[in-house]
C-alpha cells in the first residue's frame, strides 16, 4: 500500500506539470514540423503616455530649461514604430527629440502663481553655508538640472552678490549664477509672455540688483 500511494503522487506532480506546458503552447508557434524552434508572437508597439503637449506648447527639459514644441512626428526605428516630439531650446540653438514615452522628462512651464512665489524666493536673504565650495557647487549644479523652478530660484537668490563686479565671485560661481539666472529668465519670459528685458528688470528688481544696472 505505501508504494501504490508514492506512485499516485507521482503521477499527479506529472499532470501538473503537463498543464503547465500546455498553458504555454498558445503562447507560441512552431516553425517547421521537425525542428523545435519557436517564434514568439509579439505586438510591435511602443508603450505610451497619455499626451499632454501640443506643437507650440512650452515645456521645460530639466538638463537644457525651456523649449517650445515645434512638431510631433512618427519615425519606425527597428519595425517599432515611434512617436516623439521635436522641442528647439532657443537659447542654445539645440533641437531635441523626446519619444512621447519618455514625456515623464517633461514638464509643463510654470503658472503666474508659481513665478510670483519665485519673486518671493529672490527677494529673500541668500543662505551662507560654511560647507566646501565644491560641495556646495555640486548641491547648485543638481539643483540647476532638477528642473525644479523653486530650487532654481534659491540657486540664483544664494549665488547673487548684488554686484557686476567680476571680482567679488570667483569664476565658477559666476558661470553657476548666470546659467541659473538665464533658465530662470527664460521660463519667465514664457510664462509672463514679456520682453526680456522687462523680465530682467523684474527678477533684477527682486534681487536687488537695480541700482547696479542702472549705474551700468
Amino acid at each position: 500500500m505505501p508504494k501504490k500511494k508514492i506512485k499516485k503522487k507521482k503521477n499527479l506532480k506529472v499532470k501538473v506539470i503537463k498543464s503547465k506546458t500546455l498553458n504555454k503552447i498558445p503562447l507560441v508557434k512552431k516553425v517547421g514540423t521537425n525542428d523545435q524552434k519557436i517564434e514568439i508572437k509579439k505586438i510591435k508597439k511602443q508603450a505610451s503616455e497619455k499626451r499632454q503637449y501640443n506643437v507650440n506648447d512650452y515645456v521645460v527639459y530639466p538638463k537644457h530649461g525651456v523649449g517650445k514644441i515645434m512638431s510631433v512626428d512618427k519615425a519606425t526605428i527597428g519595425e517599432i514604430g515611434i512617436n516623439y516630439y521635436k522641442i528647439l531650446i532657443e537659447k542654445d540653438k539645440l533641437t531635441l527629440t523626446i519619444p512621447i514615452n519618455q514625456q515623464s522628462h517633461l514638464r509643463p512651464i510654470s503658472s503666474i502663481n508659481q513665478i510670483n512665489k519665485c519673486v518671493s524666493i529672490l527677494k529673500t536673504k541668500p543662505k551662507i553655508k560654511r560647507t566646501m565650495w565644491s560641495r556646495r557647487a555640486q548641491e547648485y549644479d543638481q539643483k540647476i538640472n532638477s528642473g525644479k523652478i523653486y530650487e532654481l530660484a534659491e540657486v540664483v537668490k544664494d549665488l547673487n552678490k548684488n554686484t557686476d563686479i567680476i571680482a567679488d565671485q570667483s569664476y565658477s560661481e559666476r558661470q553657476l549664477f548666470e546659467k541659473a539666472y538665464e533658465r530662470l529668465k527664460s521660463e519667465f519670459e514664457a510664462v509672463l509672455k514679456v520682453s526680456p528685458e522687462e523680465v530682467q528688470k523684474k527678477m533684477d528688481k527682486a534681487l536687488g540688483r537695480v541700482k547696479i544696472s542702472e549705474d551700468a
